[in-house]
C-alpha cells in the first residue's frame, strides 16, 4: 500500500460554493464545508503548504484568510460577489478556472485536489498549462440525482457530460463509498484511477454524552437528522411511528424553529403526522447547532436515516459516533458504513414491502442488542471513520501523483 506523502508539499483545494469558513445551516452549506475544512486543516497539521480556492459570495471578505491551523483561504472573484445557489454557477466557472491558471503559473502546486462538478471543472482549467495533477471528488453525481429526482433536478442540464469528462481528464478519482465507484465505473471512468476513501466524523466531538436529560419511564425516543427535503424520507418515519407506541420522533434540521412555519417541507411532514395521528408525538426541532449534536444523539434509543437514496450520508456515522444505534435505508454510503446486524439494521429504501414499524418496535424491546450495536458502532468509527484516517486515505492519493524528489535534486 502507498504511504501518505512524507514530505511537506503544496496542496491545492478547490471548493468553489462549500467555504471551510462558512457557517452550517444554509442550502448550500453542509457536509462538502465540514471536509474540506477537515481535510485541510488535518494537512496543515502535518507540515504541508495547504491552500483553499473558494467563490467570492460578498464584497467585503478578504482575498486571503489564515486559519487557526495554518489553512489559506483564497476567495476567488468569479461571478457576483453575492450568494448564488451552486445549481447557477456554472456560467462562472471559466473565470474561476482562469483566476487559478494566473496564480498557478507562478506558484505551482504540487497536487490540485477538487470538489464537487464545478470545482473539477474550474481546477482543470488552472491546472493544464502548469501540469499540475489532479484529483477529483465529486461529492455527490448528477447520474444519481436525475435518478431519483427527474424533472425537480435543478441541476444544469450539461452537468453528466462534463461529470464524465472531468472524470476522464482527472489524474485521480476519489470515490466516498463502493457503491459511487459502481457509478463512476458506469460513466466509463476506468476502475484503475479510482480510489475509495470515506468521510468523516470528529470522533472527540461526536461521542456518547451521559443522558442526564431522559428520565425513568420516558417515551422511547426516536431521532432523524438532515435537511428538510423530501428525499430524506422524514415521513416515512412520521408514518412508522403511527404503529410505534410510547414513543416520540424528533427531527433536526432545516431553518432556525422560529422559522419552521414558513418552510415548505416543515409544514407537509406536519400535515403527514395530523394525517396519521401522531402529531403530538412528533417534534420538528429546525437547526440544531452542532456543539448540541452529541447530547442530542445520546438521548435517542435510535437514530433512523431513511434516505431514498443518499450519495455518503455522514449523519449515521455521527450517531455510531455517539454510541447510538441506527436504522438505515440500504442505500448508497449507507451501505458501507452502517454494519447490518452489528452497528444497526440495514432496511430496504421503498415502503412497500417492509414493516420499518415492526422493525423499530424489536429494537425497542431489546435494550441488551441496542447496547451492543451502539458499542460496536462507536468502535467502528474510531476505527475507519476519523478524520485521520480519511487524511492518510487521501495522502495515500496524492502520494501516488507528487513525484518525489532525487537526491540530486534535493542538493541542488
Amino acid at each position: 500500500m502507498t504511504q501518505p506523502m512524507e514530505r511537506p508539499a503544496r496542496i491545492a483545494l478547490v471548493s468553489e460554493h462549500a467555504s471551510p469558513l462558512a457557517e452550517l445551516g444554509g442550502p448550500d452549506a453542509g457536509g462538502q464545508n465540514v471536509y474540506v475544512a477537515q481535510l485541510a486543516a488535518r494537512l496543515a497539521r502535518r507540515g504541508h503548504d495547504v491552500t483553499v480556492y473558494t467563490r467570492r459570495d460578498r464584497p467585503d471578505k478578504p482575498t486571503l484568510v489564515r486559519t487557526e491551523s495554518g489553512v489559506k483561504v483564497v476567495h476567488v472573484p468569479a461571478g457576483p460577489p453575492t450568494t448564488v445557489p451552486k445549481d447557477d454557477l456554472l456560467a462562472w466557472m471559466p473565470e474561476f478556472g482562469a483566476y487559478l491558471a494566473r496564480l498557478w503559473r507562478l506558484n505551482r502546486p504540487d497536487v490540485v485536489h477538487a470538489h464537487f462538478w464545478m470545482s473539477g471543472l474550474a481546477a482543470l482549467t488552472g491546472a493544464r498549462e502548469a501540469g499540475v495533477p489532479v484529483v477529483q471528488t465529486y461529492h455527490a453525481l448528477g447520474t444519481v440525482k436525475r435518478r431519483h429526482q427527474g424533472s425537480e433536478d435543478t441541476s444544469p442540464p450539461e452537468r453528466v457530460d462534463i461529470e464524465t469528462r472531468i472524470g476522464r481528464e482527472a489524474h485521480r478519482i476519489i470515490a466516498t463509498c463502493a457503491d459511487e465507484l459502481n457509478e463512476l465505473t458506469a460513466m466509463g471512468i476506468p476502475r484503475s484511477r479510482i480510489s475509495i476513501v470515506p468521510c468523516g466524523v470528529d470522533t472527540e466531538h461526536f461521542a456518547p454524552v451521559p443522558l442526564a436529560d431522559r428520565t425513568p419511564g420516558a417515551p422511547h425516543r426516536l431521532l432523524s437528522v438532515g435537511r428538510l427535503v423530501p428525499r430524506k424520507g422524514f415521513d416515512r418515519a412520521i408514518k412508522a411511528l403511527a404503529r410505534i407506541p410510547g414513543t416520540e420522533l424528533l427531527i433536526a434540521g432545516g431553518p432556525e424553529a422560529p422559522l419552521l412555519f414558513a418552510d415548505p417541507e416543515a409544514e407537509r411532514l406536519r400535515k403527514v403526522a395530523a394525517e396519521y395521528g401522531v402529531a403530538e408525538r412528533v417534534r420538528l426541532l429546525g437547526c440544531v447547532p452542532q456543539g448540541l449534536m452529541p447530547p442530542l444523539m445520546s438521548s435517542a434509543d435510535l437514530l433512523l436515516s431513511l434516505p431514498r437514496y443518499e450519495p455518503f450520508g455522514i449523519v449515521p456515522i455521527e450517531a455510531m459516533a455517539c454510541g447510538t444505534p441506527v436504522v438505515a435505508t440500504a442505500v448508497g454510503g449507507q451501505l458501507d458504513t452502517v454494519v447490518d446486524g452489528v452497528t444497526g439494521t440495514l432496511v430496504p429504501p421503498e415502503e412497500e414491502g417492509h414493516d420499518l414499524a415492526a422493525t423499530v418496535r424489536d429494537l425497542l424491546a431489546d435494550p441488551g442488542r441496542r447496547a451492543r450495536y451502539g458499542a460496536a458502532g462507536r468502535t467502528h468509527a474510531l476505527a475507519r471513520f476519523t478524520w485521520d484516517e480519511v487524511t492518510d486515505g487521501v495522502s495515500r492519493v496524492y502520494a501516488e501523483l507528487v513525484r518525489t524528489p532525487q537526491p540530486s535534486e534535493v542538493a541542488r
